[in-house]
């Protein structure tokens, strides 16, 4: 993966925390005036599109540390 682009792919609360460098509870802060748009998650991931979803709400990372 290069440095500045993104997998899109399943990934858990954890690993889209880490993505945009904040804590998993100011993640669950951020995504819940997009929670009706985002649904809910298949288990313990987000879907693919629920990611593109939510990228596209909070805007690319600036910097992506997985």
């Amino acid at each position: 993966m290069k440095k500045n682009t993104i997998v899109v792919k399943p990934y858990s609360l954890t690993e889209m925390s880490k993505m945009y460098d904040v804590c998993t509870r100011t993640m669950k802060k951020w995504l819940l005036p997009f929670e009706a748009q985002i649904g809910q998650k298949q288990g313990r991931y987000f879907t693919i599109a629920q990611v593109t979803i939510i990228l596209d709400k909070l805007g690319l990372p600036t910097e992506i540390a997985l």
